[in-house]
């Protein structure tokens, strides 16, 4: 669970961007749809390493 002190005389609307920052951070909603189903390790690791790459594609195109 997430707490977020609200300071005395703070505006509401400033401790919501707070708490979804901060809920962003967490990654609760990530952690939870990765639980839903079950990906291999082989698999996993095939996606992060494709990820890596597009990355890297995309930061040779910038530099020419």
């Amino acid at each position: 669970m997430l707490i977020i002190p609200v300071k005395e005389g703070e505006n509401i609307d400033r401790a919501l961007k707070r708490y979804k920052r901060k809920f962003d951070r967490v990654g609760i909603v990530r952690e939870l749809r990765a639980r839903q189903h079950f990906t291999k390790p082989s698999v996993l690791r095939r996606s992060v390493i494709q990820r890596a790459e597009f990355i890297q594609q995309l930061r040779d195109a910038e530099e020419i």
